[in-house]
């Protein structure tokens, strides 16, 4: 049963005081949730003057981290110039692990770098701060605002009080728990069979080699999944393993479980320093991200690369999109369902339209036999260090089903490989 905003009259409320600051009764856009998606869409709307709210549900922007926080290189320059303090460490390629242990590796300088997603997510809030947005942590959204079909606000609790904030438009950028789009009408619900299960350890003391990311493959070490190690600095890595979510528990085993097995085997002395454990979405974006009011961005709408399952890119993207369009929209008075369709035309143009592809050559993948994936990383590993690339991978791999093949076409001609 949701709360409901009693504890004044909302209608003539235009300020509200509290530890220090003000809070206005109205903005003309608020944005749930301060991840990448929810903070460069604050950023792009406060930088065309709008007023911008920006709430966070956590007590601390950027905690706890939820992904392996690894991204290109060159895609995040896109949004902001690399910054050595939330850089972990710097990454020149990768190497894929076949389930006997042969490696594949492509050798790409400057290819990418894993964050300090505490100091970058807070980073990207204060660039939307200086932009002009009001942030506020601890602020648990757990309504919308609906007049005449239209999404026209939030009501959220903070520090034991609620609160309601009216504005032209709302954009949820609440992950992939999101609440606020179910709220307002849409469907963001996901079926077990559309997501992977995921346990990740920050380990120190362990082996790795400090410049390459590393993927593990294998049925029986992670099914319908694989395990990474992505390096955080001097002995010290992301470990972890995503499981296929019809999998997790189907024989006892959880994501953690398999994890476990990992780390004993390839780490055994290795210390653990957090765990963190959740879900990512890998069945494409949802089918409808826009209403009357309100915009979806990022996990929240399911963005995630649905062959890798990462979205801090995507999600950037998303937000950037977003913000955009709120700007458009927000301008020409017209917040309709009709306007706001702008974000999903120009977010599959730009980056969406891959994802059917993607989850076609995954799901083929995904019926190999390890012997199949071994012949393949045997086949690859003949090709002299340095001039392997990603596309030669997908080729060799994608033979073993020339039904895929297809979707390779589709992806290059996309510009997926660069």
């Amino acid at each position: 049963m949701k709360e409901t905003a009693t504890s004044y009259n909302s209608m003539h409320v235009d300020k509200y005081h509290f530890g220090g600051r003000t809070l206005k009764g109205r903005y003309d856009a608020v944005v749930v949730g301060a991840g990448p998606a929810g903070s460069t869409a604050a950023k792009v709307i406060a930088g065309e003057g709008l007023s911008v709210l920006l709430l966070e549900k956590r007590q601390e922007i950027g905690s706890p981290v939820r992904c392996a926080e690894a991204v290109s290189l060159g895609e995040l320059s896109r949004f902001v110039k690399p910054d050595p303090r939330w850089i972990s460490a710097w990454i020149n390629g990768g190497r894929i692990f076949s389930p006997d242990g042969t490696p594949v590796v492509v050798e790409q300088p400057g290819a990418g770098v894993v964050l300090e997603r505490k100091i970058f997510d807070r980073y990207l809030a204060q660039m939307a701060v200086e932009a002009g947005a009001e942030a506020l942590v601890k602020a648990q959204v757990f309504d919308v605002i609906k007049e005449e079909d239209f999404v026209r606000g939030v009501r959220f609790k903070h520090l034991g009080r609620i609160y309601e904030v009216r504005s032209d438009l709302v954009i949820a950028a609440d992950g992939v728990e999101s609440q606020v789009g179910r709220w307002a009408g849409l469907d963001t619900a996901l079926r077990i069979d559309e997501i992977d299960v995921c346990a990740q350890y920050l380990m120190a003391n362990v082996e790795i080699e400090p410049e390459f990311c590393d993927f593990y493959l294998g049925h029986e070490l992670a099914p319908r999944g694989y395990a990474w190690v992505f390096p955080k600095g001097d002995r010290t890595a992301n470990v972890g393993v995503g499981i296929g979510g019809t999998i997790s528990g189907g024989d006892g085993r959880l994501a953690l479980d398999y994890l476990n097995r990992f780390v004993r085997d390839r780490f055994p002395n290795g210390s653990i320093l957090s765990l963190v454990v959740g879900s990512v979405p890998v069945d494409g974006t949802l089918p409808k991200i826009v209403a009357n009011g309100i915009m979806i961005a990022g996990d929240a709408a399911h963005q995630n690369d649905p062959l890798s399952g990462g979205g801090i890119i995507n999600a950037m993207i998303a937000g950037r999109i977003a913000g955009e369009v709120a700007v458009e929209a927000i301008k020409a008075g017209d917040t309709s369902e009709r306007f706001l369709s702008r974000y999903p035309e120009r977010w599959d143009r730009e980056v969406g339209r891959t994802f059917k592809h993607l989850r076609r050559v995954r799901e083929g993948v995904l019926r190999f036999s390890d012997e199949t994936l071994d012949r393949c990383a045997h086949a690859l590993s003949k090709i002299p260090r340095g001039e392997l690339t990603v596309f030669q991978i997908f080729k060799t791999v994608l033979l073993n089903d020339p039904r895929l093949l297809l979707e390779l076409r589709h992806l290059a001609r996309f510009g997926w490989f660069g």
